[in-house]
């Protein structure tokens, strides 16, 4: 648990992606307006860690796009009901702005009309669904989770619901681990075998239980944010090649990091992972999963 801020790490950044890397594609980034994104910095100012790239959500693409990633997936997550069609609004014009800039939708689980707030958005063009059931106080395997999961099978979008129980904060209205977790992610992918569902930070701190859903569900997915990065006081995931190389994404939490924006990217470009298995992280499996284009 977070029961204080951690610190900054003053780690070395690199000016482009490591050469030698195939198309890298980071499956995690946000993008907020200004407003929010002020809060979310100084929450995390005070509870989490300091973020290093404070940067607005247009610069936040940019920055990525100019030193050789070749698409980012843009999220963000309404933190209560009534922001969302605003958010997704946003989003819109984010994925406007640069087609490389593959953007999702967010809504409040439970709130009234969620299924006329996705739909729009889809229709808007934007790629899948956006949930943090941290922020958002809602059990990964609720009826109103479920109901945005049965929406997004219906429509072919995918999922990405921050469903492992940490990093957790007393700073949430919640505690984290009494309504997310591995158990209740498998529930969830029971009662709707169409969903697309990924599951950020490789399913932090249960990662062997993620990896063995890996195993057992085609509709699965992870990603690694922040969960290569040796950042975090807790014991480390297993090493990547022991997970699905078709069912992992790479992913960084960008801008909201306190290292070097190249530091996971790094680390996976030294892990002596096969080159396939390494296209495949990097940026084949998110194209997939998300349906974008090369």
């Amino acid at each position: 648990m977070l029961r204080s801020p951690l610190p900054a790490v003053q780690d070395l950044e690199g000016d482009r992606v490591p050469p030698g890397l195939p198309p890298v594609v980071d499956a995690h980034v946000h993008l907020f307006p200004d407003e929010l994104f002020a809060s979310i910095r100084d929450w995390f100012d005070r509870h989490g860690w300091p973020i290093r790239y404070r940067l607005k959500a247009q610069d936040s693409a940019s920055f990525l796009l100019s030193r050789g990633v070749t698409r980012v997936v843009a999220l963000c997550y309404a933190h209560r009901p009534g922001v969302s069609r605003g958010l997704n609004r946003f989003m819109a014009r984010a994925g406007g702005f640069d087609p490389r800039i593959i953007a999702l939708a967010t809504v409040y689980p439970g709130e009234p009309g969620a299924r006329e707030i996705l739909e729009e958005a889809f229709q808007s063009g934007l790629a899948g669904v956006k949930l943090h059931a941290h922020v958002q106080c809602v059990p990964v395997d609720g009826p109103a989770t479920g109901e945005v999961a049965a929406i997004c099978a219906e429509h072919g979008k995918p999922l990405v619901l921050h469903a492992g129980r940490e990093p957790r904060s007393p700073a949430y209205a919640c505690d984290p681990h009494e309504i997310c977790g591995a158990s209740r992610v498998e529930r969830l992918l029971r009662a709707h075998p169409g969903l697309r569902l990924c599951v950020p930070h490789l399913g932090m701190d249960e990662y062997a239980e993620h990896r063995r859903l890996l195993e057992a569900y085609d509709n699965l997915w992870l990603d690694t944010t922040m969960a290569l990065a040796g950042y975090f006081p807790a014991p480390p995931p297993p090493p990547l090649a022991s997970f699905r190389p078709d069912r992992v994404l790479y992913g960084t939490d960008f801008p909201n990091i306190p290292y070097a924006w190249d530091r996971e990217l790094r680390r996976l470009a030294e892990s002596g992972l096969a080159d396939r298995d390494l296209a495949r992280i990097l940026g084949e499996n998110a194209l997939e999963l998300f349906g974008a284009e090369p």
